[in-house]
């Protein structure tokens, strides 16, 4: 079967596609099976950990109807600036550029109400029309679940070093987490590994930890299906005040038992990806024999 004649309009979106990719050294897509186990809470503390590393580094808020992470950065009253017919990502010191299309919006409070075709052409405007300049690492901040949105952006993103997948203890969030493995296997997206967030409380007042949403399923689902086990991230007061704040809790509370494992997390992301591109390579071949 002959490939499909591309026409000047598409030739030329596919350039500019390349042209950004081309500046950015790897891709981090953050998925989630479902709504409401702190994937963005994840996504913007994993972004701040790499900056605070030293790397220079993107976060791209791809949840466009609810777009969480300027609110966690303290920059959503932030506008966008256009340069060269580019858009410029809002910068939050030292080293991290943020895009979201909360910075598009004329109130905090407006819904987008948007078909499919509309926002895949939002998603697109975002990756090919931004001057992220040249990035260590781009974080992408996925919408739930695995459905047309999901799909459609990781086509647009050929080259992701690969997916972290976040979960919560409880047994319904990790059969979703599993669903999100399978979707990184079916889109041939290697799985950097599992995050299992709002692992135990940590009682601010005497420090022992209470197992609300139980504990250790993310680790054991990791194991099951044969993927690296990123961390634990216990549920503190102190990552919501932080979020709400506008200053992720590895900023906030550097000392804090979450902001310490984001950092270990971090760590495990950097490791994986600049160090051992051989499990990566293996996790990316068992997608492929999936997909076939």
């Amino acid at each position: 079967m002959a490939a499909p004649v591309l026409s000047a309009e598409q030739i030329e979106e596919e350039t500019r596609l390349r042209e950004t990719l081309a500046n950015i050294k790897h891709v981090i897509i953050v998925l989630s099976g479902k709504g409401g186990v702190g994937k963005s809470t994840v996504s913007s503390n994993l972004a701040e950990a790499l900056s605070m590393s030293g790397f220079q580094v993107g976060i791209m808020d791809l949840d466009i109807t609810g777009p969480n992470i300027p609110k966690m950065f303290h920059v959503e009253d932030e506008k966008l600036l256009v340069e060269n017919d580019k858009l410029i990502p809002v910068q939050v010191p030292p080293s991290l550029k943020l895009m979201s299309m909360a910075f598009l919006l004329p109130s905090k409070d407006d819904a987008v109400m948007w078909r499919g075709p509309v926002k895949m052409g939002a998603v697109r405007q975002f990756i090919e029309d931004v001057n992220w300049g040249s990035l260590d690492y781009l974080v992408i901040d996925m919408p739930p679940g695995t459905g047309d949105e999901a799909l459609s952006i990781v086509q647009l993103i050929p080259k992701a070093d690969g997916a972290v997948i976040v979960t919560t203890p409880q047994d319904v969030a990790l059969l979703d987490s599993r669903k999100s493995v399978t979707f990184a296997a079916q889109t041939g997206i290697p799985v950097i590994g599992i995050v299992e967030n709002m692992s135990g409380f940590v009682c601010p007042h005497c420090g022992e930890t209470i197992d609300i949403f139980k504990s250790g399923g993310g680790e054991a689902t990791a194991k099951d299906i044969g993927v690296q086990f990123l961390g634990k991230v216990p549920l503190e007061p102190g990552v919501v005040a932080s979020g709400d704040n506008g200053m992720p809790i590895v900023v906030a509370n550097p000392e804090s038992a979450s902001a310490k494992a984001f950092q270990k997390i971090a760590e495990k992301v950097i490791k994986t990806i600049e160090n051992e591109q051989k499990y990566l390579e293996e996790q990316r071949k068992k997608a492929q024999e999936k997909n076939q």
